[in-house]
């Protein structure tokens, strides 16, 4: 082979090499570089879905029924929300420590699982509307009349998921938390004698009662304000927040919110008393 041929090989190479990367780089507009920078309501509604975070474990919020199939309050709600983006809900069940974070991380789009926007949070995710107001009790065992408001919790150990809203309101009035996993898991640690109490919504624990009424549990004393919970949507995504609160403050209007917290709580819980 020739000088001159080896150095046209060479060079038909070369225009080879930077033509490939002329294509990838065009390219690059619809793959992950592109997705850097596309609007997130632009994207859910290119994909025609909405992932959604959501517990799994915590009735009648989010849980599974007797034929496995995933159900519950923040559920339909989620459920609720797609279907005024005109997408499908597709949910992503984890462990409620991990859900503003699946959020933040782009895990998921948005979650629907009683979440507070609490400063803290605020300053990792934005928060949508709030759209369920419910009061915070503690729940001890029958025999306990140690706690019968909250300042009783001054040195009680109480069970909660270590970054809930409810065991910040614990620890703020002196209690020592004793971290779970689920709701499920803290009332049994109040059962056994682990903990001397637990933080829940009081919607939770009347539910939890008509599935266990003869649970040795009770109401031992009641929060001062009602607990707002919001969606929460990844930082600086403003389409996106300003898309959910439209569809919270559609299914407002026409009633959808409070049908579905009707059906599960037998009262409306979506809606601040005046």
């Amino acid at each position: 082979m020739s000088r001159m041929s080896q150095w046209n090989r060479r060079i038909g190479a070369v225009l080879l090499s930077a033509a490939m990367v002329l294509g990838v780089t065009a390219c690059g507009g619809s793959g992950a570089s592109g997705n850097k920078t596309e609007d997130a309501l632009s994207r859910i509604k290119s994909a025609g879905k909405i992932t959604i975070g959501t517990e799994g474990t915590y009735p009648p919020i989010s849980y599974h029924d007797e034929s496995g199939a995933l159900v519950g309050f923040d559920v339909e709600v989620g459920r609720a929300v797609a279907a005024q983006l005109g997408v499908e809900a597709e949910f992503i069940e984890a462990d409620w420590d991990s859900l503003v974070a699946g959020v933040q991380s782009g895990r998921f789009d948005i979650v629907t699982n009683e979440v507070t926007p609490t400063e803290e949070r605020k300053k990792s995710v934005d928060f949508s509307h709030p759209y369920t107001f419910v009061y915070n009790v503690v729940i001890t065992r029958k025999d306990d009349d140690s706690i019968t408001q909250m300042e009783d919790l001054a040195g009680k150990k109480v069970s909660n998921t270590i970054s809930s809203t409810h065991a910040q309101l614990a620890e703020s009035y002196g209690a020592e938390i004793v971290a779970v996993n689920d709701f499920e898991a803290s009332v049994e640690m109040v059962l056994q004698g682990r903990a001397d109490a637990t933080i829940n919504s009081e919607m939770v624990f009347r539910e939890y009662l008509k599935t266990k009424p003869d649970a040795d549990l009770k109401i031992a004393a009641y929060d001062k304000e009602a607990n707002m919970t919001a969606i929460p949507v990844r930082k600086g995504e403003e389409s996106l927040r300003d898309a959910v609160n439209a569809a919270i403050k559609a299914l407002q209007e026409d009633g959808t919110l409070s049908e579905i917290s009707v059906r599960y709580f037998d009262q409306d819980i979506t809606k601040q008393a005046p």
